[in-house]
């Protein structure tokens, strides 16, 4: 439990955005064909039967094989980091201007990718869903569909 003390603090904090982003897959080198050759994602580093991580943005996609992240933690500097990691589809939003969606679309569609869904939201926007190859749900939008 949070002590109430973090609660009742005059200045809060702020969060100013996520850095990054975690998906899982026990196919590491098919989720980089994916990420890296599909969606043009700059790949930063890697560590085989573990981990890629892309640059996206502003932010940082981080890929895990769980297999290997839930029984062993990682380690920087030395110091571990905590183990993790999940059973079933994730989701991520890629945010990518209008004007671009049906760039993307058929960027998608000629890889052989299927569209899932196309989504025309109530507040103003579209977005697509596909899956990418272990199954997480991947959607590509732009902000407004949130109103930022």
């Amino acid at each position: 439990m949070i002590p109430r003390t973090y609660l009742t603090m005059t200045r809060k904090p702020v969060i100013d955005g996520v850095l990054e982003t975690c998906l899982y897959t026990r196919d590491l080198e098919t989720a980089k064909e994916f990420y890296g050759e599909i969606l043009g994602l700059p790949l930063i580093t890697e560590e085989p039967s573990r981990h890629i991580f892309f640059r996206c943005g502003q932010g940082m996609l981080l890929i895990f094989d769980p297999t290997r992240t839930t029984k062993t933690a990682g380690q920087v500097g030395g110091v571990p980091i905590p183990r993790h990691g999940t059973e079933g589809a994730g989701h991520i939003c890629f945010r990518v201007d209008d004007e671009e969606l049906l760039t993307w679309r058929e960027r998608l569609e000629s890889a052989g990718v299927e569209i899932e869904a196309v989504v025309d939201w109530p507040g103003g926007g579209r977005s697509i869903y596909v899956r990418d190859p272990a199954g997480n749900s991947i959607e590509f939008a732009p902000a407004r569909i949130w109103h930022l």
